[in-house]
């Protein structure tokens, strides 16, 4: 480990931030800057630094870092591009041992006086040994730390928890925490690398591998200059953590975005597939699919295998996520006789009794509810089961029924649901259940199977065993994994 990322650890957990630009001007990033500390709780030393006032929100404000008489760890500036250079020059002489660069104007520009900045600042960085998030970044939050160190101070309010997300663009980091906001997703650290001075995608993942806190990896790319560095980072950690990637630019149109939003090369789709597919990362096909498959992969442990149990109490939702799990490389497995004669003892004679299990007939019969899932928890032929319910009026209390029995399982195999009422119907037992660690809950059957699918080629990307053919036609998560078991 060299000298630089040695100092993520203290850019991730400084005692001591310096805001330079610090301003009481409401229509000034450095006003938003200094709130989203402040607001946030972190409970370091905040020096404030601007020339031209003694005073931000209150608290005394230095004209340079050299006449703050304490050390400084991380450094947040949002001086204008032309100023940049100085400014890292002078961070290196007072020893800081980080800095979040939010100025935009460097390579993704089109101007060669960006280029030449990014140059520059790039070499007094380096030669310092400092690592750099950003430049032309909303910023970075260590949710443990209570550190957020953006312009955004909601996003403080996101829940801390074990999934840390990297991303090249701020409007989607934005967009992810406040869609995680309204799902409970937590998250460890959120991550803008906007141009990547000198921190990327290969540094901030191993960084990552290691962070205690983090349980899950999510990325999200418009386009990378190092492509054999990420392989190799992620090669070097390839089944300790699990990492999926939403990958953007693969059309024309959004590659010459991708370029002129954070200077990237956004290259051949093939390229990336075939990087992801080295490096044990599994590819998702959009945002949402991104968020649920964190949400799984924090919450449920990884299925030993593809076999999966729908228990539905309608029977349309049953056959939505049959097909998304046959799409994902699941299989929809026969019960063990043992189960099916206890199912069978719960339902009537016309039900559909059979994986996929329709609950209908005992819908309003929680203790049958019970004893049905009961049975199917303990089949060791199932590695995972898909919970699906939809509110009516005479099921109210069918969560009531089944919920001590969830919570004492713990997911001992991943328990996906798709329990869906009415607006403070249920609101109260999901969120029980989802905190408790007995299921994670989504809004959909589809999104639940695909959770499942994610969960399930999760582990097979662990094991090695995916890897052999990426390409799902764009339907799905790209492992491999589905083609090869449907060969």
């Amino acid at each position: 480990m060299n000298k630089k990322t040695g100092n993520l650890e203290i850019l991730f957990n400084p005692e001591s931030v310096a805001v330079v630009g610090a301003s009481n001007n409401p229509s000034k990033l450095g006003y938003h800057v200094m709130k989203s500390l402040t607001e946030g709780g972190f409970s370091g030393n905040i020096v404030p630094v601007n020339p031209g006032s003694s005073n931000v929100l209150g608290m005394r404000s230095y004209p340079s870092l050299a006449r703050f008489p304490g050390p400084i760890d991380l450094a947040v500036v949002v001086l204008p591009a032309r100023r940049v250079p100085m400014l890292f020059e002078e961070c290196a002489e007072k020893g800081i041992r980080g800095i979040v660069l939010i100025t935009a104007g460097f390579k993704e520009i089109d101007d060669p006086e960006g280029t030449r900045l990014h140059r520059e600042i790039f070499r007094i960085a380096e030669k310092a040994g400092i690592p750099v998030i950003g430049p032309n970044t909303f910023g970075m939050i260590n949710l443990h730390a209570s550190l957020n160190a953006s312009f955004t101070p909601e996003f403080s309010l996101i829940r801390p928890g074990n999934v840390a997300l990297v991303s090249q663009s701020g409007g989607m980091s934005h967009l992810m925490g406040f869609l995680a906001q309204r799902t409970g997703l937590g998250f460890s650290k959120i991550v803008g690398l906007g141009n990547r001075l000198n921190i990327d995608f290969p540094e901030i993942l191993s960084y990552l591998m290691d962070d205690p806190l983090t349980r899950v990896i999510v990325l999200y790319m418009e386009g990378i200059d190092r492509g054999r560095d990420l392989l190799e980072a992620a090669g070097r950690n390839r089944g300790r953590k699990p990492v999926i990637v939403y990958k953007t630019g693969s059309a024309r149109v959004g590659d010459a975005a991708s370029s002129s939003h954070t200077g990237s090369m956004a290259g051949s789709r093939d390229v990336y597939k075939g990087v992801f597919r080295q490096g044990g990362i599994l590819q998702v096909k959009d945002t949402e699919e991104l968020l649920d498959g964190a949400k799984a992969l924090s919450r449920c442990p990884i299925p030993v295998g593809p076999n999966v149990a729908v228990l539905s109490g309608q029977a349309g939702p049953g056959m939505a996520a049959c097909d998304l799990c046959e799409a994902r490389g699941l299989k929809v497995v026969s019960f063990t006789e043992e189960t099916q004669e206890k199912i069978n003892a719960c339902l009537p004679p016309l039900a559909i009794r059979t994986n996929p299990v329709d609950m209908g007939p005992a819908w309003y019969d929680s203790e049958a509810i019970h004893r049905i899932v009961g049975a199917v928890l303990k089949d060791e032929s199932v590695h995972g089961i898909l919970f699906l319910m939809m509110f009516a009026s005479a099921n109210r209390d069918a969560l009531k029924g089944i919920s001590p029995l969830l919570k004492d399982w713990k997911q001992r195999k991943p328990v996906i649901g798709c329990i869906v009422a009415p607006p403070g119907i249920w609101d109260e037992e999901i969120r029980d259940l989802e905190d408790s660690g007995a299921l994670v809950n989504f809004s959909t059957p589809e999104r639940a199977a695909a959770a499942m699918g994610i969960l399930w080629n999760c582990g097979a990307v662990k094991a090695g065993s995916a890897g052999t053919e990426y390409d799902r036609g764009g339907e799905g998560c790209d492992t491999g994994v589905g083609k090869e078991e449907k060969r």
